[in-house]
């Protein structure tokens, strides 16, 4: 994150013709949220006196819920690349605040800057690098998106085979015309699907990377007459969309996680890290894997994990020690997350939980180093591996039950959360699915 000064907004605003500017921050269930203002009003953004009414967004709060005042993040200033050059347009990341100044328990960003905080008063940063996967459909003659795709591509096709190619090359340019390192870019394994990668950073900053990340591809998207989902499972039969986690942690400036004589190259700081996330992962899953959808991306056949294991080697594993990154690049790689995570929550939880293992000692069980899909039920149960919740329903048990998970939460996004997950479940209960009526409407 660039360090600006109120004085450095002015004058950046004054020297870009910068005509309108997007107060954005994200709600409890991952959507980017923006109050746009004129520059004009520039003054009282940086005097943070721009509110809004907290009782009308989702998740927030009540019907008596009271304004909530929006402090914007200096560093997080950018002007968008795709608006006119005339009149510019520019957003800054907020942090969300009561009237008497107290932080909001509802923001996101509040809750991992809290664990931030916890993480810092140990002497730890963490550091996180992403891998958003996301589809490129077809839209409708009313610009409507729809699951179709002409293409047949698969993993690191090129075009013409890649019907997307050029789009997200005009994704890549605009992120890095944003200031961001992208480090890399591909089509996936599914058809229409794509993956963007961009430089590990600290883990505010890297989930502030994500929510605009996530903005810029959709824009370009729509642009080139498509649209972008990160919706984790789109399609039956094919690979779903998920957004892996590369993390480490930092001591003074050093990777405190890299061991070349310890188990898979790993400190006993980094084991216990593991130990910690693999405790309370089936709590973190309801946030991590937050739709109904997102558990038919967690099934055997897709390159998605299933079970709880770790270990260097086998592809199937929840958190893998990539072989690539070693002494100063060792880290962790945590494959369950998917693309519609809100990334606040997400790495929150998993920091709460890493240094949960390193406060508490808790060791991993024995690494995993061969296909844990391929062993039989009984052989699972022998080595002691259990399965990740299979639905969100049961995921939010787990999470209820987690009293670590739900204090680094909050109370109240806790509650909110919950609450509106599991009406979500029961309308997805009681709705009736194509798959049925195919199946059962002439046989029954």
């Amino acid at each position: 994150m660039k360090n600006l000064s109120q004085e450095d907004i002015v004058q950046m605003v004054q020297e870009e013709d910068v005509e309108f500017i997007r107060l954005q921050f994200t709600d409890i269930f991952g959507n980017f949220r923006n109050l746009a203002v004129t520059a004009s009003q520039l003054s009282k953004i940086l005097r943070n006196a721009c509110r809004f009414d907290g009782s009308a967004v989702d998740g927030f709060g009540g019907f008596d819920e009271q304004d909530i005042f929006m402090y914007p993040v200096m560093g997080t200033f950018e002007t968008f690349p795709w608006r006119p050059q005339q009149g510019k347009v520019a957003r800054m990341i907020c942090d969300l605040y009561h009237p008497d100044g107290t932080p909001y328990e509802g923001d996101p960003r509040y809750v991992l800057r809290r664990a931030v905080d916890h993480a810092k008063e140990l002497g730890y940063t963490l550091e996180v690098a992403p891998e958003c996967e996301f589809f490129l459909f077809n839209t409708d003659e009313n610009t409507q998106p729809t699951t179709n795709t002409g293409e047949q591509a698969g993993f690191f096709d090129l075009g013409p085979l890649d019907f997307g190619e050029n789009a997200r090359r005009d994704m890549v340019m605009t992120l890095e015309a944003m200031n961001f390192n992208v480090e890399g870019s591909h089509h996936e394994k599914a058809p229409a699907q794509h993956e963007i990668d961009f430089r590990y950073d600290e883990a505010l900053y890297t989930a502030d990377n994500i929510m605009t990340f996530k903005m810029a591809v959709r824009t370009i998207a729509r642009q080139h007459g498509l649209h972008a989902t990160f919706m984790p499972k789109p399609k039956e039969g094919v690979h779903g969309s998920g957004m892996h986690l590369l993390m480490n942690l930092t001591q003074e400036g050093r990777n405190i996680f890299r061991d070349r004589e310890g188990v898979c190259g790993l400190s006993q700081e980094a084991q216990y890290f593991v130990g910690g996330i693999m405790k309370h992962i089936k709590g973190i899953t309801a946030i991590a894997n937050p739709l109904v959808n997102s558990y038919k991306r967690l099934v055997p056949g897709f390159d998605a994990p299933v079970f709880i294991t770790w270990g260097e080697v086998s592809r199937s594993n929840l958190i893998r020690i990539p072989n690539y990154a070693k002494g100063e690049g060792t880290r962790i790689e945590l494959c369950s997350p998917d693309s519609a995570a809100n990334p606040y929550l997400t790495l929150a939880l998993c920091l709460e939980a890493g240094l949960d293992g390193i406060q508490n000692k808790i060791e991993p069980p024995k690494p995993v180093e061969e296909n844990v899909l391929a062993m039989t039920g009984a052989q699972r149960k022998e080595a002691g591996i259990e399965r990740l919740p299979e639905t969100l329903a049961a995921a939010l048990d787990e999470l209820e039950k987690d009293q670590v998970l739900i204090d680094a939460l909050g109370s109240h996004i806790a509650s909110k959360y919950i609450n509106a997950k599991r009406k979500e479940c029961e309308r997805y209960q009681t709705s009736i699915s194509q798959w049925e009526l195919d199946e059962y409407l002439l046989k029954y």
